[in-house]
């Protein structure tokens, strides 16, 4: 009797596991034909378009920082938001391309900007979606912003809007630019830690809060210097958009606590008095509006619209194939090595830059820079390739976005001609390395290093042991070739002496426009303008493509790429997306944090050298 038990509890217990992976397998099969199901459906739903009435609205919901580029891919941001519920990112020429076809549709007569939402975007980026909101109602067309509070760049757009609306309970954040930063001399001190700091170039101040207690009167001369030209641009384009007088935003700063007193401390009310909004409007109200001047949507119970996300499915690209300006995005810092979107590879971006130039069908090559810097290696592996394309009979313009400073000007040397924003941060030519260490902290806790070397510079880049002052004069050398060397690359490009380069170098940052009274820069102007001097260049007749030369998808963004742009918008709503004045979180804009952490990523040594400016756009 008892031997036969264990056989019995074996079958059980095989059955109840067989019944269980069966389960499984079910399980896992159902969700994959699932899948498989809204992937079809959605690639052969994909080829059709949302049909569009007459009357309706386009709703530019902003959502997220502005880029120039998605970091990864575009289908990749699709399903992230539509999975996640988090706030992607706003590609700008996705913006830009779905406001210019809407002023070209018959069809749609408004425009609704939702800002409440959108993250950081530097002055540029600001300034080319303000362009396209400007042609946009050149076409006769209305445009109504709304939020339910303004912050200083969600403002800025706003003020290209026919009218401007806030929330009772809102308010319009404009600040003015500039801000502080941690010093950590003392921290490091009272830690032991020595920052051992080799530069080129008196302005170079990007290492000044890891050494110091606060900025030297350089910094401090440089950052007025640019950022009241900057700020300058700012009001003056915002008190000319909203017709007031010059100085007034001045006078609203400098008697704010007054003139909120006399509002019994209604931020709103103060906005509305002083015509920096239309109307005090919450959400609904802003809906029954659109209601009343367009065309109601009975269905969901709000005005006849469409969404930026599903009107840039719709807008074709057009042009030749046979000429093409290819375009190469170079946006975030610079390593050495292979990097994903967002960032910039010295391999991997080189290579975008060598597949445009190998590629037949491109004429000419716009490099589009938005980047502090970073390594010296990095940058002069992009630079090389694109002095490469020129040689090889292609032009080469470079387009600056927010920032074009250190390596991101590094790289722009190579270029026929150089377009940048007037509020563009570009310059900081100055070259820095950094070497850490820690032996007075370690000391402090009995720790002591020893051993034997058969040369003084086998571990002389010890972080637990002092700087070798032999070691401190190859490392102070290697950067002063490297300014020289960056300082010949600028001499020869911008058709300057050495000595004149050397007057607006020393790590110092320019606004755009400043950079152009300097001779660093050609022009200025936006992405657009940049295309068309490229196509001049090549001379290319009308007609001809634009194209950006992206890193090829790889794994499930294969499978994703492979998707029409319609079908990833016709899966994400059945998985649930809704679009239309929908709530969101904002983006968080990025700090000094972040930049301490990049450097803390990058490799330190006597190889060392870095072209970067901790600047960011304001």
């Amino acid at each position: 009797m008892s031997s036969k038990r264990p056989g019995l509890i074996r079958r059980l217990l095989g059955a109840f596991w067989r019944a269980l992976d069966a389960t499984r397998r079910f399980v896992f099969n159902l969700v994959f034909l699932l899948l498989l199901v809204l992937l079809v459906g959605a690639f052969f739903a994909g080829g059709g378009r949302t049909k569009i009435l007459e009357d309706t609205a386009l709703v530019v919901n902003l959502q997220g920082k502005v880029v120039e580029e998605f970091t990864g891919s575009a289908r990749e941001a699709e399903f992230a938001q539509a999975l996640g519920g988090e706030p992607r990112e706003a590609q700008l020429r996705d913006v830009v391309a779905v406001i210019d076809g809407a002023a070209r549709d018959p069809k749609i007569t408004r425009m609704v900007l939702l800002l409440e939402d959108m993250g950081h975007a530097g002055m540029p980026k600001l300034r080319s979606i303000a362009a396209a909101i400007d042609r946009f109602k050149a076409s006769g067309k209305q445009v109504l912003a709304w939020a339910s509070n303004f912050d200083q760049g969600q403002y800025f757009l706003a003020s290209h809007a026919s009218e401007v609306y806030l929330h009772p309970m809102g308010s319009v954040g404009i600040m003015g630019f500039g801000g502080f930063l941690p010093y950590f001399h003392d921290a490091l001190e009272k830690l032991g830690v020595t920052v051992n700091v080799y530069r080129a170039g008196k302005y170079k101040s990007a290492v000044e809060p890891l050494t110091s207690n606060g900025p030297s009167k350089e910094a401090a001369e440089e950052d007025a210097f640019w950022l009241n030209d900057a700020w300058a641009e700012y009001t003056g384009e915002v008190e000319r958009e909203r017709h007031l007088s010059a100085g007034t935003i001045a006078a609203l700063i400098s008697d704010l606590p007054a003139r909120m007193l006399a509002t019994g401390g209604d931020a709103a009310r103060f906005a509305l008095d002083e015509k920096l909004v239309d109307g005090i409007k919450t959400r609904d109200e802003l809906r029954a509006l659109l209601i009343e001047r367009g065309k109601p949507d009975p269905e969901n119970k709000t005005f006849r619209q469409i969404s930026m996300e599903e009107y840039r499915a719709q807008v074709e690209d057009t042009g030749d194939r046979a000429r093409q300006v290819a375009i190469v995005v170079a946006e975030g810092n610079i390593s050495d090595g292979t990097e994903p979107q967002g960032s910039i590879g010295g391999r991997s971006t080189a290579d975008l830059v060598r597949r445009a130039r190998e590629d037949s069908a491109v004429k000419a090559l716009v490099l589009r820079v938005d980047s502090p810097g970073g390594s010296v290696l990095g940058s002069e592996l992009i630079r090389r390739e694109l002095e490469l394309t020129r040689k090889g009979g292609k032009p080469v313009v470079v387009s600056m976005s927010d920032l074009a400073a250190s390596g991101g000007y590094w790289i722009s040397t190579a270029a026929d001609r150089v377009l940048a924003d007037p509020a563009t941060i570009t310059g900081s030519i100055g070259v820095f390395g950094l070497l850490p260490t820690a032996e007075r902290g370690l000391e402090k806790i009995g720790i002591h290093t020893g051993g034997t070397t058969t040369t003084w510079l086998a571990g002389a880049g010890n972080p637990a042991r002092p700087v070798d002052p032999r070691l401190a004069a190859v490392i102070q050398s290697s950067i002063g070739y490297t300014y020289k060397e960056f300082i010949a690359r600028t001499s020869e490009a911008r058709h300057l002496s050495p000595e004149q380069v050397q007057e607006i170098a020393q790590g110092r940052v320019w606004t755009g426009k400043q950079a152009k009274e300097r001779g660093l820069v050609d022009d200025l102007g936006g992405l657009d303008a940049a295309v068309r001097a490229a196509a001049g260049l090549a001379k290319l007749a009308d007609g001809y493509r634009t194209v950006y030369v992206e890193s090829e998808p790889k794994g499930w963004n294969r499978i994703l790429a492979s998707l029409p742009l319609a079908a990833v918008h016709t899966l994400v709503g059945d998985l649930g997306l809704q679009w239309a004045l929908a709530p969101g979180a904002a983006g968080n804009a990025v700090g000094f944090g972040s930049e301490v952490a990049w450097l803390a990523r990058m490799s330190v040594g006597p190889s060392a050298t870095y072209v970067y400016c901790f600047c960011q756009a304001p």
